[in-house]
């Protein structure tokens, strides 16, 4: 595959055209959207108009008022015929994923991938939306909860992951009977438009879905902005920055609309004594070089015990050398680039930092390529104290390493960050694996013990705590997010006797 930038416009072009979207749907617009790889400007999208996204919600709301009725095993099998079109789509979609974000083509693949088991996942949710029998206090009554579909969902997703996050929500958001608007980042629209093409056959397939089941916005920050006001959006499912959180959550908060917020992730990792090093190193590398380092659950901070840091930071930092960064689409490359000049003075301005707080820094100089196309060097940072930007996150491939004496100075470190989504433990010690999970170790939603902080399968709740937002997506029981909870109680006798002994006879 030639892979020059005279060829990529045409290839995106290619592989929007067998993915089925429509040419004048990222063709003559304002909205210029450029891939990592070479920086050139691969399409221009019309954007959705304020006006224009308030139909969509409208169109979701009467959709929604049909699909609620719709029996949950019969909403399952539209996402399973979902999940079949993103397997005959997989190879695409996944080079698209590259194309606009710069992942490597098993990054991209395996995210469509993840696509693909969440409607599994989803469809036997279907017949599992189970509610509770709960004992009364009352002679012959009857007590129980239900679950009953939210309305419009709302989505809004980030560049790093831009096509698996929405399939995360859609999917158990469609099978709980609710429809669902996504606003995609303005970095990565082009994939959303994939995934909304592949949808559409999808829906064909199945019949007599509502129209405006799933809707699509294209835009900047001002789109996103009508999902978080609009009263008709009763669920708001956000990823992004911190920052973005606190404008959101108040806004939200303010409507009394429910917030699923996945945020910043500070993540790091703890090597005790007895670890396995051949797979510590492993696992710290695909973990802290993976996309870059442009995960939310990339590992960034790495406490390693004082009787080993000598022995594995030099095997790490040869890792790191030799590791591949160019086109992700060339062979034997690991690390593709940055998603734009930002990200790279971002990188650039916390190594700075670094050094003057005497860090010695490995790594992190840029890698020759187009003028607009930034590619990096990964960066080991070695730092005496846990203090300046070690604390916190940057969203580009750094790894912050600093010596431990005792377990629980290590776990104060790892706590004591902003963000809580992900952690890990590397150690063959029970003690010190179930001292880090236990309630007074890790913080973070996800911990884990002998890999690394990413990668997470669909069947448990992703998510975290403090600035990371609280909210939980995928596995688990992730699905009541996305609905409201009834209790009920039934009397079936001819009395009507009251809770908690109290008596009103009239």
């Amino acid at each position: 595959m030639p892979h020059t930038a005279t060829t990529l416009p045409a290839e995106v072009d290619q592989l929007l055209q067998r993915l089925g979207v429509a040419h004048t749907s990222y063709t003559g617009g304002t909205l210029a959207v450029r891939s990592p790889i070479t920086g050139e400007a691969i399409a221009h999208l019309p954007q959705t108009s304020p006006a224009e996204a308030s139909a969509a919600i409208a169109r979701a709301q009467v959709a929604f008022l049909a699909w609620r009725t719709v029996p949950a095993p019969r909403r399952g099998e539209l996402v399973r015929l979902l999940g079949e079109e993103l397997g005959a789509a997989k190879a695409d979609l996944g080079l698209l994923v590259t194309l606009e974000v710069g992942k490597v083509p098993s990054e991209g693949a395996g995210e469509v991938q993840e696509m693909i088991d969440i409607c599994d996942f989803a469809v036997g949710l279907s017949r599992q939306l189970y509610g509770l029998t709960i004992a009364t206090e009352r002679a012959e009554h009857r007590m129980m909860e239900t679950w009953h579909p939210m309305g419009v969902v709302g989505v809004i997703s980030a560049f790093n992951f831009p096509v698996a996050v929405w399939c995360w929500n859609a999917a158990l958001a469609l099978v709980c009977g609710n429809a669902v608007v996504w606003k995609p980042s303005e970095k990565t629209p082009l994939t959303a438009l994939a995934t909304m093409a592949i949808a559409q056959r999808a829906l064909a397939r199945f019949g007599d879905a509502p129209e405006g089941l799933l809707e699509l916005l294209v835009g900047q920050r001002d789109i996103g902005e009508v999902l978080v006001d609009d009263a008709r959006v009763k669920v708001l499912s956000a990823t992004g920055s911190t920052a973005m959180g606190r404008a959101v959550a108040p806004r939200l908060a303010g409507r009394f609309a429910r917030a699923i917020l996945e945020l910043g992730g500070n993540n790091a990792a703890i090597v005790a004594p007895s670890a396995d090093l051949d797979l510590t190193l492993r696992g710290i590398a695909f973990a802290a070089m993976g996309t870059a380092g442009q995960r939310c659950t990339t590992l960034r901070r790495l406490f390693v015990h004082d009787s080993i840091y000598d022995t594995l930071v030099p095997r790490l930092a040869q890792v790191y050398a030799k590791v591949q960064v160019g086109d992700p689409r060339s062979s034997g490359t690991l690390m593709g680039p940055l998603i734009d000049r930002a990200a790279f003075d971002s990188m650039q301005a916390a190594l700075t930092e670094s050094r003057a707080l005497g860090a010695v820094v490995h790594g992190g100089t840029r890698v020759e390529s187009a003028p607009e196309a930034f590619y990096v060097r990964p960066a080991l940072v070695e730092l005496a104290d846990h203090t300046g930007p070690v604390l916190r996150e940057t969203f580009a491939p750094i790894l912050y390493m600093l010596r431990y004496e005792s377990l629980d100075q290590a776990i104060d470190w790892h706590n004591a960050v902003g963000a809580g989504l992900s952690s890990s433990i590397f150690t063959l010690n029970m003690r010190e694996a179930e001292r880090f999970m236990a309630s007074n170790g890790s913080d973070c939603g996800i911990a884990n013990v002998n890999i690394g902080p990413s990668g997470a399968e669909i069947g448990g709740a992703f998510g975290g705590e403090k600035e990371t937002g609280g909210g939980r997506e995928s596995g688990s029981d992730s699905w009541k997010a996305y609905m409201r909870r009834a209790t009920n109680t039934i009397n079936y006798s001819t009395q009507l006797p009251l809770a908690q002994g109290v008596k009103f006879d009239v």
